[in-house]
């Protein structure tokens, strides 16, 4: 666990639930049954909830894989596990391949990168062979582009190029081939299909080129809601004689897209995990100042609020610099975002600013210098979302969560 430091005195922090973590894993991993394994993401910090915090706690709920972007995440995260005993120690997926310097941390720390550019193998090999070691005894997985067109290697002779760098006597392995859907949150999309097809055909390929991946692997959160990932992925790794992984992130944190049919008479197999997920983190700060203002008193710059009447409000030490957005600024004619004040919604009151936030606590006199406001999360019986935060700012739920900065301490609670 990434303590608080014992500088960070600034009353702004985000407590992360374990348990929450634990049971959203277990309800993603139910969802996706038990012929599925479920690679956990804890890529760009968690989701901005704190990596080094909750890769444990997912390794200690029974994730056997996680996955991040970086050898440098991956780094982070093998130091935040630290030694578990044996058999729970997880996999580590680099996600989005290495670059060159990077080779000797992957080898070093039993990372798995994902390739799919030949320099990705170039380096890999010539670093293993130099340290001497034996045939395949380095696993990477390959990303075919099923029409994402990001990463991987199509399927067709750049696919045959590839593979054919698993030879008998080179120190790497072709653990698994995985691919990345585009539209799973429509769970009839066409290109779900065409995707399925192309990724079939890759398969094809490589079992044809005499490779057998022990893992075949896509989707996400809403391929799990949907079926795709029982029903699809489960079917593509059996004619491979593979076993079968989806990748879930944001639902880990508590939070899914709305899964959408384009037809009525959408699949009928849909897990709703979404129903039952508990979002991990509540941001909170404190009030650090109180002022009453007169009717025409201006707030913030550009005095774009302009007080209707006699008000009561509060400073909040909180603001863009942070990652409270400045979408959730508020003006005279356009309400904004909310905090969460002895159980009540505190609206802001003018723009968000760099460091501080304004907001109106005239209808919570008992508000008082040094009570905790919540941010985002919940406080009594009312809620304040990260995806509320999102519609209001004009962005995605992923953003707000991952555009906390690191100004925020993270501290693990059950």
């Amino acid at each position: 666990m990434r303590s608080v430091p014992q500088h960070h005195t600034r009353p702004i922090w985000a407590e992360i639930s374990a348990s929450r973590l634990r049971d959203n894993f277990r309800a993603l991993q139910a969802a996706a049954g038990p012929q599925v394994e479920m690679l956990a993401v804890v890529k760009a910090d968690a989701y901005g909830h704190g990596a080094v915090e909750c890769a444990p706690v997912l390794a200690a709920a029974g994730a056997r894989w996680l996955g991040v972007t970086s050898v440098e995440e991956g780094v982070a995260v093998r130091s935040a596990l630290g030694i578990l005993p044996q058999g729970l120690m997880p996999r580590v997926l680099v996600m989005c391949g290495l670059w060159p310097t990077e080779e000797s941390a992957v080898l070093d720390r039993g990372l798995t990168p994902v390739v799919w550019e030949p320099y990705h193998l170039d380096l890999l090999e010539a670093e293993a062979r130099r340290r001497g070691m034996p045939a395949r005894s380095v696993a990477v997985h390959a990303e075919i582009d099923t029409g994402m067109a990001r990463q991987g290697v199509p399927p067709g002779p750049l696919l045959d190029r590839l593979q054919a760098r698993f030879t008998p006597d080179s120190p790497l392995l072709l653990e698994g081939v995985m691919t990345h859907l585009a539209s799973t949150e429509v769970a009839d999309d066409p290109q779900n299909h065409q995707q399925t097809i192309a990724f079939a055909k890759a398969l094809v390929q490589v079992a044809a080129a005499g490779l057998h991946p022990a893992w075949v692997h896509a989707g996400n959160t809403s391929s799990t809601d949907s079926g795709y990932a029982a029903r699809e992925v489960s079917a593509l790794a059996e004619s491979v004689g593979a076993r079968a992984m989806t990748r879930a992130g944001l639902a880990l944190y508590g939070y899914a897209l709305p899964l959408a049919f384009l037809h009525l008479d959408g699949p009928a197999a849909v897990a709703n995990v979404a129903a039952s997920l508990q979002p991990v983190m509540t941001w909170k700060t404190r009030i650090i100042s109180l002022r009453e203002i007169g009717v025409g008193d201006t707030v913030g710059y550009s005095a774009t609020f302009v007080a209707p009447a006699h008000m009561r409000v509060a400073l909040l030490p909180v603001g863009y610099a942070d990652g409270f957005r400045r979408g959730l600024s508020s003006s005279t004619a356009q309400p904004g975002g909310s905090v969460l004040v002895h159980g009540m919604r505190a609206p802001i009151v003018g723009r968000v600013s760099m460091d501080l936030t304004v907001v109106d606590v005239s209808a919570i006199p008992h508000a008082a210098i040094g009570d905790e406001v919540v941010l985002i999360g919940e406080q009594r019986a009312e809620f304040v979302g990260a995806d509320e935060q999102a519609a209001l700012a004009g962005t995605s739920v992923y953003e707000i969560l991952c555009g906390i900065s690191d100004r925020v301490a993270r501290t693990l609670v059950e």
